[in-house]
C-alpha cells in the first residue's frame, strides 16, 4: 500500500506566530487570549507554557497562578491569516497543498514517485527547511501515511517539530499506544458509545469487526472508520454548513445589560453579512449569555427563511426581553441556524424581499469599500469597537474581508 498523504500541523500556531514576530517572547512561557481579561481562556500556548500545564482552554487567572511570570498577548487575527497564506505558499513550492483542513493544518496528496518512503521524507524535510529559512519559529509536525486520516494521526504522534511515517506494515500495532480520543472524530460522546460497545483501547478498536463499529457510529460511518484504520483511502462525506454565528467574551467595561445588548447587535449584524456572503438564508436565531458566577441563559426562535438583518433584529428583540436582567453578563453569542442555500428557496413577497436584499447588498458593498462600520443598524452603536474578528480553527477568513472588518489597510 503506497504512502498517499502528507499532513502538516503547525505547532502552537498563534503563539508561534507571536514568537516569530516578537523576538522578546521567544523561549518564554506565553499565551494568546481573545481579550485581555483574566476571566477568558487561553486560545494558544507556547511549549514553555505547556510544560507548566497551561494549554488551550486554560483560564487566564489559573494560568497566571501556575506561572507568575507568564506573558499574555492579545490575539491578532489578521497577522495569523497572513502567516497561514505565507506558509501555504512555501509548502506549495515543494508540494501542492490539496486540502486546507484548518488555519494550522494542511494535507498534501502524494502522487507517483512521491509515494516512495524516501522521496516523501525528502519532501517533508524540504518543507521544514524552507519554512525555517524565513520563519524559524514556525515549527511543524508532519505525518506521512497511506491516507489523510492516518497522516493526521501520525502528525500528532511526535510534537513539537515531529516527522512520523506510518506504512502498511506498521498497522495496526503502531496505533496501539494511542488513546481513543487521539483520533480525529472521537470525542467524549463517541468514546462513551465505544465503551458501551466494549471498546476501551485502540487495540480493541482496530480489531473490532465492522458490525461493532457500525453500531458505535450508528451507521455507515463505522464502515468508513474500519477502512481508514486499515489505510484505505476514503472520500470525505460532503457536508453542508449548519450554522453561522459569532460569540464574544465581554471586556469588564462592557459587562452591563445595555452594552451586552449592543455587542449582540454587533455580532448579529456580522453574522447576517456573513450569511449573505455565503449565499444562505436562515430560518432560526439563537441567543446565548454566560453570566458571572457560571450561570447561563439561552433561547431561540424559528421563522420563515430570510437573510434580512432587520428581520433578525426584530427576532433578537423578542428573545432579549426573556433574558434575565438581574445578572452581570460575561460572554454573549448569536447563532443563525436552519440554513438553506438561496438558490433552493423561493422568496415570499418577492417585491419586499428584492428591495430588502438590495438594501443589505448596498450596505455590505459600502462596508467593503469604505471600511468597518461605514453603515450599520443603530442597535450596535455602543459596541462598534467590540467583538473584533476571531478565527475559528476550521474557518480561515478571506484577507480582504478581514481587513474591512478589522479596519486595517
Amino acid at each position: 500500500m503506497a504512502l498517499r498523504a502528507l499532513f502538516i500541523d503547525f505547532n502552537s500556531f498563534f503563539a508561534s506566530v507571536e514568537q516569530q514576530e516578537q523576538p522578546a517572547l521567544r523561549d518564554r512561557p506565553m499565551i494568546v487570549v481573545p481579550v485581555m481579561t483574566d476571566s477568558t481562556c487561553c486560545i494558544a500556548a507556547t511549549y514553555e507554557a505547556k510544560r507548566l500545564g497551561i494549554k488551550t482552554g486554560t483560564n487566564v487567572g489559573e494560568a497566571r497562578k501556575r506561572c507568575p511570570g507568564l506573558v499574555v498577548v492579545e490575539a491578532r487575527p489578521p497577522l495569523y491569516i497572513e502567516y497561514h497564506h505565507r506558509l501555504i505558499e512555501v509548502i506549495d513550492s515543494c508540494l501542492p497543498v490539496t486540502e486546507v483542513r484548518s488555519i494550522d493544518e494542511m494535507n498534501c496528496a502524494l502522487r507517483g514517485r512521491w509515494q516512495e518512503r524516501e522521496t516523501a521524507l525528502r519532501l517533508a524535510r524540504e518543507i521544514k527547511a524552507r519554512i525555517a529559512k524565513t520563519m524559524p519559529w514556525m515549527r511543524s509536525s508532519i505525518g506521512i501515511a497511506p491516507n489523510g486520516f492516518l497522516a493526521k494521526t501520525a502528525s500528532d504522534m511526535q510534537k513539537p517539530n515531529g516527522l512520523v511515517v506510518i506504512e502498511e506494515g506498521d498497522l495496526p500495532e503502531v496505533l496501539f499506544r494511542l488513546e481513543l480520543r487521539d483520533f480525529c472524530g472521537i470525542g467524549e460522546s463517541r468514546e462513551a458509545r465505544l465503551h458501551a460497545c466494549g471498546i476501551r483501547t485502540v487495540e480493541q478498536l482496530c480489531r473490532a469487526p465492522k458490525s461493532v463499529l457500525r453500531r458505535a457510529w450508528n451507521g455507515i460511518e463505522g464502515d468508513r472508520m474500519y477502512a481508514l484504520l486499515r489505510g484505505e483511502e476514503m472520500e470525505r462525506a460532503a457536508s453542508d454548513r449548519c450554522t453561522v454565528g459569532h460569540s464574544h467574551v465581554l471586556e469588564p467595561k462592557c459587562r452591563t445589560r445595555p452594552l451586552a445588548e449592543a455587542v449582540l447587535h454587533r455580532l448579529l449584524q456580522k453574522a447576517a453579512a456573513r450569511l449573505r456572503a455565503l449565499g444562505y438564508l436562515a430560518g432560526g436565531l439563537g441567543v446565548s449569555v454566560k453570566f458571572l458566577g457560571h450561570q447561563r441563559w439561552g433561547d431561540e426562535m424559528c421563522f420563515l427563511e430570510t437573510q434580512d438583518t432587520l428581520d433578525f433584529i426584530r427576532v433578537f428583540g423578542r428573545l432579549w426581553q426573556r433574558c434575565p436582567s438581574e445578572l452581570s453578563p460575561l460572554a454573549v453569542g448569536v447563532t443563525l441556524f436552519h440554513l438553506s442555500a438561496v438558490r433552493n428557496v423561493t422568496p415570499n413577497l418577492p417585491h419586499l424581499e428584492i428591495s430588502r436584499v438590495a438594501l443589505h447588498q448596498a450596505m455590505d458593498r459600502l462596508n467593503e469599500s469604505y471600511g468597518k462600520n461605514t453603515v450599520y443598524f443603530g442597535g450596535a452603536q455602543l459596541a462598534l469597537d467590540s467583538a473584533p474578528t476571531r478565527i475559528a480553527f476550521t474557518h480561515i477568513p478571506e484577507m480582504e474581508k478581514e481587513r474591512v472588518e478589522i479596519g486595517v489597510g
